[in-house]
Order: C-alpha cells, then sequence, then structure tokens
C-alpha cells in the first residue's frame, strides 16, 4: 500500500453518548470542532503543535493520541511509516464527557484515508471499525464517523461494530453545561456495579426505545425518555456538582442528562417550547463558578477529510 498525498486537513466533531438511558449505544454529533494538519515527511521524526485545548499539556511526539493513531493505522493497511508534522486546533474540552479522544482516533485514521493512494480502503464502516477497536466503544465513535445521531452496536466481542443513523427532531436544540473540572472515563467506569437488577435492565431498555421515538419526532416525551437507572446515579460520588445540575434542571422540566462519562451536564432544549440554555442560567443564577453554557448544534456531517 503505498500513499498518494503528504498533506491533509482534517476535522471532527464532538459527541455526546449515552443521553440518558442509551449507555455505550447512543451518540449525537455536536457542532464544536477539532481541526488537524497533517504533513508526511521524509524526516521520520514525528513533530505535534498543538493550539487551544490541550496545548503545553499533551504530548507532542509519536506518543500524542492522533500521531499514534496515523501510525498504528498506517501499520493496519500495509502503508510504510512516514515522519510527520500535524498542527492540532483543538476546541473539543478533554476529559468532559463531549468525546476528546474518539475525535482524536477518528481524526487519526481519516488522515491516513486522505494520504492513501486509495482511500476507498479505508470507507465509514472500517473506520468504525479500526476507531472502536483504539477507543473500546463505538458510542461516541459513530457521532464522530456519521455525524447526527447514532446507534451503534456489537454481535459479540469479535464481531465489527455497526452503526446507524437515526432521525433527530428539527427543533431539538442540544445545550451544554460544560464544568470547569475533567474526569477520567476509567475513574467514571470504575464506580459502576458489575450486576443490575433485572427490573433496572427492563425499565432502561424502555426508556431507551422511548428515547429514539423522542429525538425523531416526539420532542414532548424527552423529559421522560431521558430517565436513566443504569449509569448516572451510580456515578454521583464521582461527580456530585454535575449530577446536582441535572437534578435541578429535571425539577424544572429539563430533559437532562450527564453527557457521556461526564462530567459535562447535555440538556435538550425545543424551539418554541423549551429553552434549556436559559433554564441553565436561571439554576446558576449567574454565577456560573467557572462552568461554561452554551447551545451547540447537531453536526450532521461527521468527520471530514480533505487533500491539500
Amino acid at each position: 500500500m503505498r500513499l498518494g498525498h503528504d498533506r491533509v486537513w482534517v476535522r471532527v466533531p464532538a459527541s455526546s453518548a449515552n443521553l440518558g438511558p442509551g449507555y455505550d449505544s447512543f451518540g449525537l454529533a455536536l457542532t464544536l470542532y477539532d481541526e488537524v494538519e497533517v504533513a508526511a515527511t521524509a524526516d521520520p521524526d514525528v513533530r505535534v503543535e498543538v493550539v487551544g485545548e490541550g496545548a503545553g499539556v499533551v504530548p507532542s511526539g509519536a506518543d500524542h493520541l492522533v500521531a499514534r493513531t496515523i501510525l498504528e493505522t498506517l501499520d493496519k493497511v500495509g502503508a510504510s511509516r512516514t515522519g510527520l508534522r500535524l498542527r492540532c486546533t483543538n476546541a473539543i474540552p478533554h476529559g468532559r464527557g463531549l468525546g476528546s479522544s474518539a475525535s482524536a482516533v477518528v481524526a487519526g485514521i481519516l488522515a491516513v484515508r486522505g494520504l492513501l493512494a486509495e482511500p476507498d480502503l479505508l470507507d465509514d464502516a472500517a473506520v468504525l471499525d479500526l476507531a472502536t477497536r483504539y477507543e473500546g466503544h463505538p458510542d461516541n465513535v459513530a457521532p464522530t464517523v456519521f455525524g447526527g445521531l447514532t446507534l451503534a452496536w456489537t454481535l459479540d466481542q469479535t464481531a465489527r461494530p455497526r452503526a446507524v443513523r437515526l432521525a433527530l427532531h428539527r427543533d431539538i436544540q442540544p445545550v451544554v453545561a460544560i464544568p470547569p473540572t475533567r474526569l477520567a472515563t476509567e475513574t467514571a467506569r470504575r464506580v459502576l456495579p458489575l450486576e443490575v437488577p433485572h427490573a433496572t435492565a427492563s425499565a432502561q431498555a424502555a426508556r431507551a426505545a422511548l428515547l429514539v421515538e423522542a429525538l425523531g419526532r416526539r420532542p414532548d416525551l424527552l423529559f421522560e425518555a431521558t430517565v436513566d437507572r443504569l449509569h448516572q446515579e451510580q456515578r454521583r460520588s464521582v461527580m456530585p456538582d454535575s449530577l446536582a445540575l441535572v437534578d435541578a434542571l429535571r425539577r424544572r422540566g429539563v430533559p437532562a442528562v450527564v453527557s457521556g462519562a461526564g462530567p459535562t451536564v447535555l440538556a435538550f432544549g425545543v424551539r418554541r417550547t423549551l429553552d434549556a440554555e436559559a433554564e441553565m442560567h436561571e439554576v446558576f443564577g449567574g454565577v456560573l463558578g467557572g462552568w461554561t453554557i452554551t447551545t451547540l448544534p447537531a453536526d450532521t456531517d461527521g468527520g471530514t477529510v480533505e487533500r491539500q
């Protein structure tokens, strides 16, 4: 396998996973982006410049997540490794439950797609498969690849992951409240029980099914559809402020959930019916304490790559 180009530009969206009851399966791409310029060089060194989120903190060489993904993906497709110059302009917060690591992994794989002389070898299904292997779960990967609202699943531990785009009602307006503190996904997963009662699993399945209808056709059902019994309350000890915000918003009738593994909070506003951003500001009472509140419409394109 050979490279056909030596410079590409990649853009990948943030994402919110779970969306309440859709644990490890539902995901929504959001209009907040990381951008990566990649140049393949004859010099074997790997150098990474980071602007924005992570600048001065994340690695600047071959162990940077995007660079590492590029090198590993070149190996996977049978292409020779090359030197790299990366410029990463990051807007997606790290460790906040907005899919930053999934976005980095997808960016690296898409960069290889752009560099290859035969990019069709890395079609969307292959990108989803590789990114899930690197990331561990397809819930954030799927919306980052395909855009929009997605449902991802695997038949078993050895099968390739699959994903479909779901309808998203045009009046739904996602709003996020991003805290100043980070939370590692591993920490958030560690506090979950290994087993749950049958009644909990049954209730969760019903709400997840209802969520498809609420997000696609019936936004008036969003409050009921976003009830979770599987993972949010169980994580209160590691993100008490986030769950307190979810509680306060839900007392006001706002469909609010933890975004991914947290600690960002996601709320669904509905145009002409529910201003979720205004409700968030009301809850904070003008004192945000380092939190950032912003409306982020759904991204519909997913990750993109351009050859330069």
